[in-house]
């Protein structure tokens, strides 16, 4: 039996998250081990189905560009830890978490930017890339199971690491919100495609990416399997249809001017960081 559907971003981010959360080590380690998510939309989606906790969104892209969250409000958690599944405020403790995972662990990032060899990459727009981009990406070292949660739409055709490469947040002069670099993320890649394989799909194929009036940046796929199987697969898709974006309330608005806690963005035109020298006057937005 084959059957074809369309996801949008959005709800293809919640399916990504209801397969991460069916995986046997996952299950494992919510059960008796330590589960450290790291907050973006994606994993904010998986967080939610793990504990019912959405996460605070600190950077995101917007049609404005790069930005950051217009919210003051660090209640909320950005970063999070499952300790036997019960939640903890993972913020201004990861090398602590970091040296207390081992290999029975599991820990979850999203990415902005994935190559054809599952390599990953996400943004930094702090100094330093922040606490999550100075953490994370040592975990695998350790043993721990690490996870890139990322949907299709951050696939790209060129390798990250000519990204890497050619980004720098020092190396932009004028940019549409903060101006960013690239951090290696290590782990397995867990895309859509995975998440129906996970989810009760003997095979799945990608047949069409884009659209318009809301879908764009979606994914239309065709599955094959078993028939009851597909049924109850069938049945997740349509309760995904028209899910929202996951995080914190607050946290989902966008900055609009860099205010006096944005010291470390740089570049941002709508916060007057950009070079205002020689032929870079007037080209500002306000």
């Amino acid at each position: 039996m084959k059957c074809q559907f369309t996801l949008t971003v959005s709800e293809g981010k919640r399916l990504i998250a209801k397969g991460i959360a069916s995986l046997p080590s996952l299950r494992k380690a919510l059960d008796g081990g330590l589960i450290l998510l790291k907050g973006g939309t994606t994993v904010s989606a998986l967080s939610e189905e793990l504990c019912g906790r959405p996460l605070r969104i600190s950077g995101r892209i917007t049609p404005r560009g790069t930005v950051s969250s217009g919210s003051s409000d660090v209640e909320d958690a950005h970063s999070i830890l499952l300790r036997k599944g019960v939640p903890e405020k993972a913020d201004g403790r990861l090398a602590e978490i970091g040296r207390e995972m081992g290999p029975d662990d599991v820990a979850v990032c999203g990415a902005n930017l994935v190559d054809h060899d599952g390599n990953a990459v996400m943004m930094a727009g702090r100094d330093l890339c922040g606490e999550p981009g100075s953490v994370i990406p040592s975990l695998e070292s350790e043993g721990v199971l690490c996870m890139v949660a990322a949907g299709l739409e951050k696939f790209s055709p060129y390798p990250v690491r000519e990204s890497c490469h050619f980004a720098g947040r020092k190396s932009s002069s004028w940019a549409m919100g903060m101006a960013v670099g690239l951090v290696p993320v290590p782990g397995r890649v867990f895309s859509e495609m995975d998440a129906l394989l996970a989810l009760g799909a003997d095979r799945c194929m990608l047949v069409g990416r884009g659209g318009i009036c809301g879908a764009e940046g979606a994914s239309t796929f065709v599955v094959e399997g078993d028939a009851r199987r597909l049924k109850e697969l069938l049945k997740l898709v349509l309760s995904l249809k028209g899910a929202e974006e996951s995080g914190s309330r607050s946290s989902l608005t966008e900055c609009i001017h860099c205010g006096p806690n944005r010291t470390t963005h740089l570049a941002c035109i709508y916060g007057g960081c950009a070079e205002e020298e020689g032929s870079w006057k007037g080209v500002s937005v306000r």
